[in-house]
């Protein structure tokens, strides 16, 4: 029996960041876009009047940002798990170049909380002709499997990710994923992937990531803060670098 064909029980509640306002309908609209682009052949002229009217988007929208990083708050295993990273560039719905991938917490056959998930990558993820790009599936393991830790109570960063390869995964087709924890051993927190395509594993991996205390992901941001040319922290996380470098 596969991991698919195992029964889990659904869990509530609903995401609130994937529903139908402005940023998530701008993030669909550049999808579209993008997969024209990269696959299917579009004349110079249309392109050229694209381009500009494109251009011309980009000009409002600088003229309007705020010279601030978006919000971002801390996942909580709580919420649904599409709500973890509204901006990823896996699960994000405000994120123009994520698929997104649909994903949702379950109870397994073991009792445990673990993800399930659904996507189907266009164009853009093409590797090989009519494949998914093996780099792209490697980074949809790295975002579900901390996904997992995170329902798990389990969060960390990734130290090794390691995947296998099955058979090419299909582009254009609709794929089931499966994530789940399997272990701790000291700082190392072990996790479990699968992709599917018709019930049969196309991919797996596993993840050993690691515990980071609080303190520790502060001093990582602040170090980062001072070496990035424009805002990487949102004044939420900036406050609490404030309070750590206070203490």
């Amino acid at each position: 029996m596969s991991d698919l064909d195992q029964a889990p029980r659904a869990e509530t509640p609903e995401p609130s960041s994937t529903g139908d306002v402005p940023i998530n309908r701008a993030a669909a609209a550049i999808r579209r876009i993008s997969a024209m682009m990269v696959g299917q052949p579009l004349s110079d002229g249309a392109l050229a009047a694209a381009a500009e009217r494109l251009g011309s988007i980009a000009d409002t929208l600088s003229s309007e940002v705020a010279t601030s990083k978006r919000p971002r708050r801390q996942p909580d295993p709580s919420r649904h798990p599409a709500d973890f990273f509204p901006t990823s560039p896996m699960i994000g719905w405000a994120n123009p170049i994520a698929p997104p991938v649909e994903v949702w917490a379950e109870v397994g056959e073991n009792g445990q909380r673990e993800i399930r998930g659904r996507v189907t990558f266009d164009y853009p993820y093409e590797g090989p002709p009519t494949c998914v790009h093996g780099g792209v599936i490697a980074e949809l393991f790295d975002e579900l499997l901390g996904s997992a830790n995170i329902i798990a109570g389990q969060a960390g960063m990734t130290g090794t990710l390691t995947v296998r390869y099955r058979k090419p995964t299909p582009l254009l087709a609709p794929l089931d994923i499966v994530a789940r924890h399997t272990g701790t051993e000291g700082r190392k927190i072990f996790t479990w992937g699968g992709l599917y395509h018709d019930g049969e594993l196309t991919a797996e991996a596993e993840g050993i990531f690691i515990e980071v205390k609080p303190g520790r992901m502060l001093d990582i941001a602040t170090s980062n803060a001072r070496d990035s040319s424009s805002p990487v922290l949102d004044p939420e996380f900036a406050r609490l670098i404030a309070e750590h470098a206070a203490d």
